[in-house]
């Protein structure tokens, strides 16, 4: 199976999410993430889809997107010709001896603390999701209490 990050411009219209997200459930692909958003042209909204599948079904994926009405362009963002983020908050159980610990990690990620509980501290990290998941393995230790996550969004460079 192969991972392919679509950026589709929409209209910005009522209804168009479930639309887009109704044509992959009714053929029953997957979307493993979804972010949505507004575009500098407040007409149009930009959606950034992560799917998996193989050659043929990634393929019927973009033609089906064409039929919509609403779809003015579906691009895929290639890894080498793109830059695609994912914002994170998650809140971390910390004990005293262990808060200074968890302040190193985060400054090492280049994450910022958002909130300090005498029990807990809520993080703020931004990046691509290899490093996202490599700051959650190493908070796995103090202890997870929360995550939410937005899902992957990108612009082709240039």
């Amino acid at each position: 199976m192969k991972k392919k990050v679509l950026s589709i411009l929409v209209k910005n219209s009522a209804g168009v999410l479930s639309r887009v997200s109704g044509l992959f459930s009714r053929r029953g692909y997957n979307i493993t993430s979804l972010s949505v958003g507004e575009t500098e042209n407040p007409e149009y909204s930009r959606m950034i889809v992560v799917v998996y599948g193989d050659d043929r079904i990634l393929e019927q994926i973009e033609k089906q997107l064409y039929k919509l009405i609403e779809v003015e362009s579906v691009t895929e963002l290639l890894p080498d010709y793109s830059v695609c983020r994912e914002l994170m908050l998650v809140t971390v159980s910390v004990t005293p001896e262990k808060r200074q610990d968890i302040i190193s990690i985060a400054s090492i990620f280049r994450a910022n603390i958002v909130d300090v509980k005498p029990e807990s501290m809520m993080i703020e990290l931004t990046g691509d999701q290899t490093k996202i998941e490599a700051f959650l393995n190493l908070m796995e230790d103090h202890g997870i209490i929360e995550i939410s996550r937005t899902g992957l969004t990108g612009l082709k460079r240039g």
